[in-house]
């Protein structure tokens, strides 16, 4: 069949982007047009999970600078709740907390992430040498 595996590959693209958007794989599966056992089936496939994992690092990498875009605003929300005499104590004494841990996180995450490509880099490059 000619054309099959544009077919399919499209479809497993749709596949991918639809377990990231939605709630659960009964839901991926349906707004992707595939059978719940073709998309379980899929998930073990290498090329599925390489998708998989770039397409959610992506996201990810998304998330995170939209937060550093938001940090400024977020940081002048907080102060105002905190200098807020009507806020409720409880408010103005975890956000503060919630806002800092989120973003030391964030930046260890970054850490990791950069250790990671260079170990991938240190791999490669020794790989390419032993050939």
């Amino acid at each position: 069949m000619k054309g099959h595996g544009t077919k399919f590959g499209r479809k497993m693209e749709e596949a991918v982007a639809a377990l990231l958007t939605q709630r659960n794989q009964e839901e991926a599966a349906r707004v992707a047009g595939v059978g719940i056992a073709t998309l379980l089936r899929w998930q073990k496939l290498p090329e599925f999970q390489a998708a998989y994992g770039r397409h959610a690092g992506d996201a990810f990498s998304q998330s995170i600078a939209r937060l550093q875009q938001a940090s400024s605003a977020a940081v002048s929300t907080l102060l105002k709740v905190m200098v807020d005499p009507n806020s409720p104590a409880s408010r103005a004494s975890g956000l503060p907390t919630a806002c800092w841990t989120t973003r030391r996180r964030l930046i260890e995450i970054e850490d990791i992430e950069a250790r990671v490509a260079e170990l991938e880099r240190a791999t490669e490059s020794s790989k390419s040498r032993h050939r």
